[in-house]
């Protein structure tokens, strides 16, 4: 079956002498894993089309087993990304979250235009590395069906107190009158900092990336979303280590 649709490629690995296999996140068929003939080839279209962060538009051909690329060809190459080593970092950092949420075989829009919204900022360098970061996030594993419940405290339905306790493994929030320490993982939220993460998973995705915040709010927000990421993956992705090991 032949599939016309759009990608980035997350992942590359070369093949023999001129081939790859690379792992893409499509708009239609959500993460999937294709061999592109002779893309190692300078003269083949598929050359700049398949290399790692090309967003480019794709003729897959589904067989049973694999996916076959026939045709590629180049959207966006974020050469940006490429001239700082921080922001190339969390730009991996991002395809592995796509990599470990988006499952095969779904319509999958919503994360593709989540990744390359981001990867457009980095690039542009108009919003802080350090807040794309949570947005990415907190947004990605909402849309896999992990949003965490932030509209009020899970004990008493307070809305808001000026400091807030979010359970990383409950996805759930408590005031300090409710909060009770039992030894699980817990971030601590002002106010400012759980307005942040409710803006990032109950607002439309035109305004997602369309708020700023404190310094201080900002890393409260940055720690609960990595907590919160961490406990749902089960594990640390190494691109996510490597990233902090650089700031």
């Amino acid at each position: 079956m032949q599939v016309k649709t759009q990608g980035l490629i997350i992942r590359e690995q070369t093949i023999g002498e001129s081939d790859r296999l690379v792992t893409v996140l499509t708009r239609d068929e959500g993460v999937v894993r294709a061999f592109a003939r002779r893309a190692k080839n300078l003269k083949d279209s598929k050359n700049s089309a398949t290399g790692l962060l090309c967003y480019s538009r794709l003729n897959l051909y589904k067989g049973r087993e694999k996916y076959i690329i026939n045709d590629a060809f180049p959207i966006e190459v974020f050469f940006g990304l490429r001239k700082d080593i921080v922001r190339l970092s969390l730009a991996q950092y991002f395809c592995e979250l796509a990599f470990e949420l988006v499952p095969e075989g779904v319509e999958s829009a919503e994360y593709l235009r989540l990744v390359l919204n981001g990867l457009h900022f980095l690039c542009e360098g108009t919003k802080p590395e350090a807040l794309l970061k949570p947005i990415v996030e907190l947004r990605m594993l909402s849309i896999a069906g992990y949003m965490p419940d932030l509209v009020c405290c899970a004990e008493c339905g307070v809305y808001e107190a000026d400091r807030m306790f979010f359970k990383v493994n409950r996805g759930t929030i408590y005031c300090e009158k409710c909060y009770l320490p039992k030894g699980d993982p817990f971030a601590v939220l002002s106010r400012a900092a759980l307005t942040a993460m409710r803006h990032i998973i109950y607002s439309d995705f035109e305004k997602v990336f369309s708020f700023s915040i404190t310094s201080g709010a900002q890393k409260e927000l940055v720690a609960a979303a990595e907590a919160y990421a961490v406990h749902i993956l089960q594990k640390r992705p190494k691109t996510l280590d490597f990233y902090n090991s650089l700031l």
